[in-house]
């Protein structure tokens, strides 16, 4: 079956759950612009926002949200933390816990954002791998980098993604 099938195949699944995750030292439900884009646009697609959490950059808060929300989420989308100062540990925490990585995600996402920022795309450590049955995607927290993301890689293959760790 290739990926033509495939794609056909996860489009009779029905909508795709998908939780989001802000990590944030700074920013509350309130101020959570990335948060609120994300909810819009996953609504646009015919997705459903499963669930939400604004976290610190802390590995028992990042862990403890992705723990629960994998319960009901076939997609979960992180946004922040992902840089390289002392206080950026999602890609970290993540590491430790994907059962099967997808490199390419995070190599396509450099790539696209060496587009719009240069070499700064290579502080980027964002990644996606399965956890507990459900896809985990982290991205840094700069609006354009959720957006990206999301446009580029992950509306395109959200059902894909889904229907393929669910088989």
């Amino acid at each position: 079956m290739g990926t033509d099938a495939h794609r056909s195949a996860a489009a009779t699944e029905g909508p795709v759950a998908i939780a989001v995750v802000t990590v944030s030292d700074t920013r509350t439900p309130e101020t959570d612009t990335n948060g609120k884009w994300l909810h819009e646009a996953i609504a646009a697609s015919g997705a459903t926002v499963s669930g939400y959490r604004v976290v610190r950059d802390e590995p028992e808060e990042i862990r403890a949200a992705l723990d629960e929300l994998v319960e009901e989420a076939q997609v979960v989308i992180v946004n922040g933390g992902t840089g390289v100062s002392r206080r950026d540990t999602t890609y970290d925490t993540l590491a430790g816990l994907l059962e099967k990585t997808l490199p390419g995600f995070g190599e396509l996402f450099r790539m696209l954002s060496w587009e719009q920022v240069g070499s700064a795309a290579m502080l980027s450590r964002a990644t996606a791998g399965t956890y507990r049955g459900a896809v985990l995607v982290s991205v840094p927290g700069s609006p354009k980098s959720v957006a990206l993301a999301w446009e580029k890689l992950l509306e395109p293959e959200l059902a894909h993604l889904a229907w393929e760790v669910g088989r």
